[in-house]
């Protein structure tokens, strides 16, 4: 497969509105023709209409909302910086590991189970623009399954230093996070890669490995297509890689790309969020369900 399999070879992507500070967390609504994003500093969520073309402010004093994501039943499941929590519906669902709090939840995927994946990296605890300072009670930095059915909480990955983005394959075989320790460091460290790892009984995740590095920047957040395609954010651009790891091409895009999700009618629409803005380009695959 080619990048020009995936998009045409004058695709390009196009600003339908703006005025955040740093935009995360994009998501489809798909009963409203609507996408919603987080701008984390300025604490707020804002609204992309299909119908108006409009950006409007949803919904302010949100507690740094981050990476969000729809159940099985069409509900909102986000990331909360400031609760330090993973939220349904605006309820809170877990926000303890044991006695612990989580550090800050950043991104989110709901497996066809019906359990919630999230990473838990220290982004709103150490940045006080994204959430409150705060301490890593459990003193690490995890990706956790949990259960909303019986409450369980458990860690998966834990061989992270700062677990941030994270994406499923099709069928759920394998589980893809990044790791964006370099992201805060100044000195020239810290890791800009996604490691893939092999998903047994829906439930442990083993073999871990590398599957790109990922540069300029860091693999913020990313997206899977129905063929198994990575699409990742990264420092000037959208980046794609094939399923084992082949550097497929890059998609300019004049913002820092903070993250990107899959839309519209067909999920063949790919919206990114871009430091001030939202910019949508059309494909020729589609988001993984």
């Amino acid at each position: 497969m080619k990048i020009t399999d995936l998009i045409g070879p004058d695709a390009t992507p196009v600003r339908v509105g703006g005025g955040a500070t740093w935009s995360e967390g994009p998501l489809w609504l798909p009963a409203e023709a609507a996408v919603i994003w987080s701008d984390i500093p300025g604490n707020r969520i804002l609204r992309w209409t299909e119908a108006t073309g409009e950006v409007t402010v949803d919904r302010t004093d949100v507690e740094f909302t981050n990476g969000r994501t729809l159940d099985r039943q069409g509900r909102v499941v986000t990331c909360s910086h400031g609760r330090r929590a993973i939220e349904r519906d605006g309820e809170v669902l877990v926000d303890h590991y044991g006695s612990a709090r989580l550090n800050s939840p950043n991104d989110v995927v709901v497996a066809s189970d019906g359990t919630i994946w999230f990473t838990d990296p220290p982004y709103g605890i150490v940045q006080p623009t994204e959430g409150h300072p705060g301490e890593r009670e459990y003193d690490d930095c995890y990706v956790f399954r949990f259960d909303p059915a019986t409450g369980e909480l458990t860690p998966v990955v834990t061989d992270l230093e700062e677990p941030n983005g994270l994406a499923f394959s099709p069928d759920e075989s394998l589980l893809y996070v990044a790791d964006t320790s370099a992201a805060l460091r100044t000195d020239g460290g810290g890791n800009h890669w996604i490691r893939v790892y092999d998903v047994r009984d829906g439930r442990r995740c083993k073999n871990g490995r590398l599957f790109t590095e990922v540069s300029p920047g860091v693999a913020d957040g990313f997206r899977v297509d129905v063929h198994g395609n990575v699409w990742t954010s990264s420092g000037d651009s959208v980046q794609v890689y094939a399923p084992d790891g082949r550097h497929l091409g890059k998609i300019a895009v004049p913002e820092t790309v903070g993250n990107l999700c899959f839309g519209g009618p067909d999920r063949d629409t790919l919206f990114i969020a871009a430091t001030t803005s939202l910019y949508r380009l059309q494909t020729r695959t589609r988001g993984a369900a």
